[in-house]
């Protein structure tokens, strides 16, 4: 994980989480759309938390992805915990 990341290059890795979960081509969604529109379900939630924890070595509640409700705002929140 690189010590300075961008909220774009977080954007980047989520698009890929949900592009790998099947759940949608990158082509078919904008960081705007909301993740609920993109199929997230707990499930999808806490897989998605999982791997947020992996990548960036954080710990990360699962009510993230229901605070944050679209990629960009989840990309920066995950950037503000980075930076902490």
């Amino acid at each position: 994980m690189p010590a300075q990341l961008t909220a774009t290059e977080i954007e980047q890795w989520l698009v890929g989480r949900v592009v790998a979960y099947g759940k949608m081509q990158a082509d078919d969604f904008t960081v705007d759309t909301p993740l609920a529109e993109l199929g997230l379900d707990s499930v999808y939630a806490l897989t998605l938390c999982g791997d947020i924890e992996d990548e960036f070595e954080l710990e990360v509640d699962p009510t993230i992805v229901w605070d944050h409700p679209t990629i960009r705002e989840l990309a920066e929140g995950i950037r503000q915990r980075v930076d902490e």
